[in-house]
C-alpha cells in the first residue's frame, strides 16, 4: 500500500455525492480530509454525515490552508479550468470531473499548468473502464477488427433536461448543452477505441425546439438544481461528422429532448475484420467465421462492487502512487474540446471546421 494522500473537494452536488464520494471514503490510501462548496450546508451536511473535518465555502482559503495531496473537482463547467490551475499551482494532483473546460484555451490552460507544476491532472471518461470497453479495446488492440475506418456514436434522450434553468442551461457556464455534457462520453470513447486518431476536421448543426417543454421521462433530469424562469440559452440537440488524420470518420448525435422511441446511448464501430457495438451496456461483436457471418456477444462473469466512476477515481490513485500509467492525457482532453468548440463554430458558420 502507498502513503495516505489528502483529498480536498471543490463541488459537493449531485455527481459528487452519486459517483465520487463512496470511491474516495472507501480507498485505504485516500483520506478526505476537506469538502468545498459555494453552497456551505451542502458541504457542512455531508462533513457532518461522514465524519469529514474541514468545510469550506472558498476553494482558495482550502488550498491555503489545507496540504492536500489531490484536489478533486465537480464544480460546474466554468469553474473547471479555474479551480485545476490555482489546485495544480498550489501542488496537488488534480481529477476532474468532464468536460475539461469550457473551451480549448482554457483546457490548454490547465494542461500547461500540470506540466509546469509536475502534477498529475487526469479528467473523467470513465465509460474506458466498462467491461465491455476494456473487452473490445482488447479485442481490437490484438487485432481481430482489422482497421477501425468509421463509426458513430450518441446518446439520446426523449425527454432528459438536466437542471432546467440553471447552470446546465447557461451557456456562460456550462460551454453548451447536451454536446458537452453528454458527447464527451461516448465521442472519448469512440476515438479511444479507434486508437486515439488527431482529429482534423468537423462539421456540425445544434438545435433549440424543447426549451419551452416541461415533460421528462428521464432520471438524469434530476441532475443539477432547475430554476424557474431562468436561461436556457443551449442546444437541446447536436449532430455532427469528425474527420481523423488517419482517414477515418466519426458520425455524433447527442440530445437532452427530441422525438425518439427511447432513450439510448451507444458507440458503433466498423472495422475491415469486425464491427462493433456498445449499446445501453451491452457489447456485441460483428464478424465471419467459417465462411459464416458471425455475431459474438462475450460473457462477463462476477458482480461489479465498483462503479466506472470509481475505477477511474482508483486509476488515478494507482497513477498519483506510481503503480500505473494514465489512460487518458491531457493532450487527449485539449482535442476533445477543440471537437466541440468547432462543432458550436460550424454550426453558427455552416460549414466544415479545420482544425
Amino acid at each position: 500500500m502507498g502513503k495516505k494522500l489528502k483529498v480536498g473537494i471543490v463541488g459537493t452536488g449531485n455527481i459528487f455525492v452519486s459517483a465520487h464520494l463512496e470511491p474516495l471514503l472507501q480507498h485505504a490510501e485516500l483520506e478526505v480530509v476537506a469538502l468545498c462548496d459555494i453552497k456551505r450546508e451542502k458541504a457542512e451536511r455531508i462533513a457532518e454525515e461522514r465524519h469529514i473535518p474541514f468545510v469550506y465555502s472558498d476553494y482558495r482559503q482550502m488550498l491555503a490552508e489545507q496540504e492536500l495531496d489531490i484536489v478533486d473537482i465537480c464544480t460546474p463547467n466554468l469553474l473547471h479550468s479555474e479551480v485545476a490551475v490555482a489546485a495544480l499551482q498550489a501542488g496537488a494532483h488534480v481529477f476532474c470531473e468532464k468536460p475539461d473546460a469550457v473551451s480549448p484555451e482554457e483546457a490548454q490552460r490547465m494542461a500547461d499548468a500540470a506540466v509546469e507544476a509536475g502534477k498529475l491532472l487526469m479528467v473523467m471518461r470513465n465509460n474506458r473502464f466498462s467491461l465491455q470497453a476494456q473487452y473490445l479495446k482488447r479485442y481490437i488492440e490484438e487485432g481481430h477488427a482489422g482497421e477501425i475506418y468509421t463509426g458513430r456514436c450518441g446518446w439520446l434522450r426523449r425527454r432528459g433536461i438536466p437542471g432546467k434553468g440553471g447552470w446546465f442551461t447557461t451557456k456562460e457556464q456550462s460551454g453548451g448543452g447536451p454536446l458537452i455534457d453528454l458527447g464527451v462520453h461516448f465521442i472519448d470513447l469512440a476515438i479511444w477505441l479507434m486508437g486515439n486518431p488527431r482529429p482534423v476536421a468537423v462539421s456540425g448543426a445544434v438545435y433549440t425546439k424543447f426549451a419551452n417543454n416541461e415533460l421528462s421521462d428521464s432520471i438524469h433530469s434530476n441532475f443539477g438544481e432547475k430554476q424557474e424562469n431562468g436561461i436556457f440559452d443551449v442546444e437541446d440537440l447536436a449532430t455532427g461528422f469528425i474527420r481523423f488524420d488517419n482517414g477515418a470518420t466519426l458520425q455524433i448525435e447527442f440530445s437532452w429532448a427530441s422525438n425518439v422511441g427511447e432513450e439510448m446511448n451507444f458507440v458503433e464501430l466498423r472495422g475491415t475484420k469486425a464491427g462493433a457495438s456498445i449499446k445501453k451496456g451491452e457489447l456485441a461483436v460483428f464478424t465471419e467465421t467459417a465462411g459464416q457471418l458471425t455475431d459474438l456477444v462475450p460473457v462477463f462473469k462476477g458482480k461489479q462492487t465498483l462503479g466506472n466512476h470509481g475505477k477511474h477515481l482508483y486509476h488515478f490513485v494507482d497513477c498519483v502512487q506510481g503503480r500505473a500509467t494514465p489512460i487518458n492525457t491531457p493532450a487527449q482532453g485539449v482535442d476533445m474540446i477543440k471537437i466541440l468548440s468547432a462543432i458550436y463554430e460550424s454550426a453558427a458558420a455552416g460549414k466544415e471546421i479545420r482544425l
